[in-house]
């Protein structure tokens, strides 16, 4: 079974992020409260070091700010055992969704016509400082958890009922992460072992004796890693554990897939699990949608001086229009219109047949060779970003001609279009950009996989910025 399934499993949209059922109140309040006040406290800070009176106008933007902020930066994710890059891979994070809050707020204060009530140095001051102020102190907490260890908090015990592979995992998980505070006791069982051996897991008895025991050692929760075929087995377990007072959960075999953003949500209250989705829902999509508007806005003036000189070298060098547009599949399999500098003789719409460029092709034009080699011939899909139908950072679309080939050799090769394309991708910094027989596309889609699995908004920046080094000198592009 793959070892990230569970791990990989999300609450549901609307749940407390970073909030388990077993944190102390305490412990719920500081991840529920830090973000918020730690915004609230930066502008009081603002308005002490600017000399300005707290008048009631700051009042009211400190409570504007601490329900905005306690809404879209959600809870603090400290943890009692956390990574160095989880540590420090949270600044660019806090800091777009800081963004998010003060273009609320600003709006706010512009349609209400107070913005002569307030000061531009305390707010310029409070804006710029306070995303550094809260990574800081989720840093700084976060290291308090560490040094406190989860060890001297209390414990929940729990039991597995399935001596499985899928058991196994699950109480390998419990004991790798002591934020959880669950002691696994072990497994009960009524069949022997089959599959891979579970040489560590201590089989505590029949599911008969499963009652006794939880009254016996005090164990709070019950976890179920049967099959569903076991079904009549099933049901006579809850049946005998209706007079207990412990949690009880099922936990789903999902190994049959190769989970793409697996998380749980609920249907009207039905919970369903994620098998293949988008990793970019509810402010993860706003996030990701206002950094291409504002980062594609600021590249298309920078970037303007050279398109009007590629524009002008494609206009004198060869005849033609100086735009190429292909179809190729965007968001959900939809066709979309890709646009780009023209570098060849010939516009193959790549409808039904496309031929891969290569080194030395005849069909691509002298000042051809020099855009496409230092990817200016990319840059009016700029403009596909703005539309929205393009996105800085995601697998690179195909023509739809090399679509229809490979989805039928490649599994789940149209799972990448699950995310809308990009000029720029995990695949493309990581070498596999080019090529046209079925390994390289192979490995192209493996990766742009993996970057559907790990998404964060740090890594679309560590992939631009990889990208800004790699794109004079790389030796694939022609």
């Amino acid at each position: 079974m793959n070892s990230v399934t569970i791990a990989r499993l999300r609450e549901p949209e609307g749940a407390r992020r970073g909030v388990t059922r077993w944190d102390p109140s305490s412990v719920f309040l500081l991840k529920s409260l830090l973000y918020p006040t730690v915004a609230t406290a930066c502008l009081a800070l603002a308005v002490w070091v600017c000399r300005v009176p707290f008048r009631h106008e700051y009042f009211l933007l400190a409570v504007l700010a601490f329900l905005a902020t306690s809404e879209v930066l959600d809870t603090a994710p400290l943890l009692y055992r956390a990574s160095r890059s989880a540590l420090h891979g949270g600044l660019v994070t806090i800091t777009v969704q800081w963004l998010i809050v003060v273009g609320f707020l600003w709006a706010l204060i512009a349609l209400s016509d107070l913005a002569d009530h307030f000061d531009e140095r305390v707010l310029l001051a409070w804006a710029g400082t306070t995303p550094f102020a809260l990574w800081l102190s989720r840093l700084g907490t976060q290291l308090v958890f560490q040094s406190i260890g989860a060890p001297r908090l209390p414990q929940s015990k729990a039991v597995i009922i399935g001596r499985n592979e899928l058991g196994s995992l699950l109480e390998q998980k419990l004991r790798d992460d002591p934020s959880l505070r669950i002691e696994p006791l072990g497994f009960f069982d009524d069949a022997p072992t089959t599959g891979p051996a579970v040489p560590h897991g201590t089989l505590l008895g029949e599911p008969a004796h499963l009652a006794q025991f939880i009254v016996k050692n005090e164990v709070r929760i019950v976890y179920i890693t049967w099959p569903m075929a076991r079904e009549s087995r099933i049901l006579d377990l809850l049946e005998s554990l209706r007079d207990s007072t412990v949690s009880i959960y099922f936990v789903p075999d999902v190994s049959v897939a190769s989970l793409i953003q697996g998380r749980v949500d609920l249907v009207n209250g039905m919970p369903v699990v994620a098998v293949c989705e988008s990793p970019f829902f509810g402010i993860r999509g706003l996030t990701k949608r206002l950094c291409d508007i504002a980062i594609a806005s600021v590249a298309l003036v920078l970037a303007s001086p050279i398109m009007l000189l590629a524009a002008l070298g494609v206009r004198l060098t060869t005849p033609g229009g100086v735009i190429f547009v292909q179809r190729r599949y965007g968001l959900d399999g939809r066709e979309i219109l890709v646009y780009k500098f023209r570098s060849m003789t010939v516009s193959e719409d790549g409808d039904h047949t496309y031929t891969q460029v290569i080194l030395g092709d005849t069909r691509v034009t002298r000042f051809g060779a020099f855009i496409r080699k230092t990817s200016i011939d990319e840059l009016p899909q700029l403009f596909n970003v703005l539309e929205g139908s393009m996105s800085l950072v995601g697998p690179r679309p195909h023509a739809i001609a090399v679509n229809e080939q490979y989805r039928r050799l490649i599994s789940g090769y149209m799972v990448r279009h699950k995310v809308k394309p990009g000029i720029t991708g995990w695949a493309q910094v990581n070498g596999a950009r080019g090529g046209d027989d079925l390994p390289s596309m192979q490995r192209r889609v493996e990766l742009d996989l993996e970057y559907l699995r790990n998404w964060s908004l740090g890594l679309d920046v560590a992939i631009l910025l990889r990208t800004a080094m790699l794109v004079l000198g790389d030796r694939r592009a022609y």
